[in-house]
């Protein structure tokens, strides 16, 4: 997945001659200001990847095929009212906090707001719960991740072996520019790739 937030429209098309067809946006206003500059590639996949507030719920259903951060009942409760209005099902990925930090959203492991989400999965009918996601901390060595990649890994394993009904865990989505090699040692099926792909992030004026 090529990370594309802050990049222009123009940028984003010519990763996409290239060959790229999967990208992923942290800001709902930030994709909705540039997605109409970006129509006529009709097999790119757009996936808002950022923390999603639930009051901006319908306005992802509406824009994105995908949101990769879903991290409560409540945002899922919204997706699904704002997925059924658009006529769509919306692939989710349940987001982890691996790392505990405070100033990264995503559910921790170990908390009842995952159980309560897997469970709340079938009554989601426009949604389809596809496995999980997480931003460990970061480290300067890619080495430093390993163990937060492990660890979404084993919980990833652990809820498959459950078989609950409305839930796939097909998709592990870890790793970034920095660590996405280590995170591919460690089974991540989606790497999300910005400066490898866009060189250095604008600087805001």
């Amino acid at each position: 997945m090529a990370v594309s937030k802050t990049h222009p429209a123009e940028r984003i098309r010519a990763a996409y001659a290239g060959g790229i067809r999967v990208f992923g946006e942290n800001r709902v206003q930030e994709f909705a200001a540039k997605a109409e500059s970006l129509l006529g590639l009709p097999d790119a996949e757009w996936h808002m990847i950022g923390h999603l507030q639930s009051n901006k719920a319908s306005k992802a259903a509406e824009l994105f095929g995908a949101v990769d951060s879903l991290d409560s009942v409540k945002l899922a409760d919204r997706l699904n009212a704002a997925a059924e209005n658009e006529n769509k099902k919306i692939p989710v990925l349940i987001e982890m906090n691996v790392g505990g930090e405070k100033s990264k959203s995503g559910v921790a492991p170990e908390s009842l707001d995952v159980e309560d989400l897997l469970l709340a999965a079938p009554r989601f009918g426009a949604l389809e719960f596809r496995g999980l996601m997480t931003v460990p901390p970061f480290s300067d060595d890619a080495d430093g991740a390993r163990p937060y990649f492990r660890r979404l890994r084993e919980i990833r394993d652990t809820i498959a072996r459950r078989k609950l009904p409305g839930i796939s865990m097909d998709v592990l989505s870890m790793g970034m520019s920095h660590d996405f090699e280590v995170a591919i040692e460690e089974g991540s099926t989606c790497v999300r790739v910005g400066t490898a792909i866009f060189g250095e992030r604008p600087i805001p004026l």
